[in-house]
């Protein structure tokens, strides 16, 4: 997971100050010293790490921190509140236009970042709010990128443009907006070329569809593991073309993240979202104080809310409380808190998201084992719909046969049976808690 070290050498270096009753001018330098090394090694921007803690040093070493009764609290506090001002203090949206015309979104980038399957995550979101919009294929270097539009803009319900390879991309984007005046499209997200490098050709080409169409949105793709470079490439498009805004792709690799730190420090431009994995569900809107919170370790609550908030149906969660009510919950409904868990970025993802439980070693040694959830999703599908509903008549010639199905041992089988038991006898109590509003209904029965 992106942040994930820098997460880790952050709390260290918090922890110790936390352990000082009073601190010192030195003692606040040196822990900088120890911040600034830590940035550094997350590929942050050289000159955007020397300014960070010229700011913090700045606020830290002040009579209202070192006299403070909680000094080393103060100083997280000041550093939390300098890196959301690094990455923008505000969150900052696509600007759209009224219902009742065209918000034209160009899509720009080198190959490799993700630019298309963006492209339709974008689509996605947007449709979401109520627009109508329509997807332009204008990469006619790239067949594939051509059918991967189409397949995910398929996906998400979304219609999309294409002449095919043997037009100009300024003639399909003029070509695109009259098809959507015809047609009440409300938003049109065109999906340029990109190349491996920057070149003259590329950037002559996007400069053209800006010269004769309107475009309200340059929106930047970078890849966050390209670390630095992502940096030098938003700052050469927005030279050359003009951007208004950056998605940052591939958060949730095994990346430094420093991209993420130094873009908007750099280029004054606005991160917008931020990828955080390969299913087109997997786009984040970005907000400058959670990703502060999460690198700090302090969790992101309120985006693992929205999210739950998403997959959690109100009649499915009503129908549970039923059940839970008669103790009526069964090995389908055990399976589809999983699936809705799975939903939310898997448990190590929900637990990135709570507060102390930080990116890295604390969510390590909670030994999560993914895979085990697997099986146990193997196991339930192994048995009958008679069984599932009525596990009370699970005898050990059914386990034999499940455990068989599952390709499991016959142990795993009998624990998941005892987890079964345990949670059942909770379900009085749980029926308490699952009442209220839909955020108060989510729980997890394991």
């Amino acid at each position: 997971m992106a942040f994930e070290s820098l997460s880790d050498k952050l709390q260290n270096i918090f922890k110790t100050l936390k352990g000082k009753g009073k601190l010192t001018e030195s003692d606040v330098k040196s822990a900088m010293k120890e911040v600034k090394m830590a940035l550094l090694e997350a590929d942050v921007n050289f000159r955007v790490v020397k300014n960070f803690i010229k700011s913090v040093e700045a606020r830290a070493i002040g009579s209202e921190v070192m006299n403070s009764l909680t000094p080393g609290q103060m100083v997280i506090k000041i550093v939390n509140e300098e890196m959301v001002s690094l990455m923008g203090s505000e969150t900052t949206e696509i600007t759209l236009r009224p219902q009742n015309e065209i918000t034209t979104v160009m899509m720009i980038g080198l190959q490799g970042a993700g630019k298309t399957t963006t492209t339709a995550k974008i689509a996605g979101k947007l449709k979401e709010k109520g627009r109508k919009p329509l997807l332009v294929a204008c990469d006619i270097y790239r067949p594939a990128a051509i059918d991967q539009l189409q397949v995910n803009g398929k996906k998400q319900g979304v219609e999309v443009f294409s002449m095919g390879t043997n037009h100009k991309p300024v003639n399909i984007v003029k070509a695109a907006i009259e098809y959507a005046k015809k047609n009440d499209f409300n938003v049109i997200i065109i999906d340029t070329a990109g190349r491996l490098h920057i070149d003259e050709e590329m950037m002559e080409e996007l400069i053209e569809i800006k010269d004769n169409v309107t475009i309200d949105n340059s929106l930047l793709i970078v890849d966050a593991m390209t670390g630095q470079d992502a940096v030098n490439v938003a700052s050469t498009f927005d030279e050359k073309i003009g951007i208004d805004g950056v998605v940052v792709t591939k958060l949730d690799g095994d990346t430094r993240g420093g991209a993420a730190l130094s873009i908007r420090a750099v280029t004054g431009k606005p991160i917008l979202y931020v990828g955080m994995g390969e299913k087109l569900s997997d786009l984040e809107q970005f907000y400058p104080d959670r990703m502060a919170s999460r690198i700090l370790g302090m969790g992101d609550v309120l985006s693992l809310i929205e999210k739950a908030e998403k997959v959690i149906d109100d009649e499915k969660a009503k129908e549970l409380e039923k059940k839970f009510k008669k103790a009526e919950f069964g090995f389908d409904d055990y399976l589809e808190q999983m699936q809705q868990i799975k939903q939310l970025g898997g448990i190590e993802g929900v637990m990135s998201m709570l507060p102390g439980m930080g990116l890295g070693d604390k969510i390590k040694d909670a030994n999560v084992d993914e895979k085990a959830l697997s099986r146990v999703e193997a196991i339930i599908y192994s048995m009958t719909p008679e069984e599932r509903s009525n596990p009370q008549i699970i005898n050990v010639s059914r386990k034999n046969r499940i455990a068989k199905g599952a390709g499991v041992d016959i142990s795993e089988v009998n624990r998941l049976m005892k987890q079964y038991e345990q949670s059942k006898k909770l379900m009085k109590q749980m029926s308490g808690m699952m009442k209220g509003s839909k955020r108060g209904r989510f729980k997890f029965p394991f």
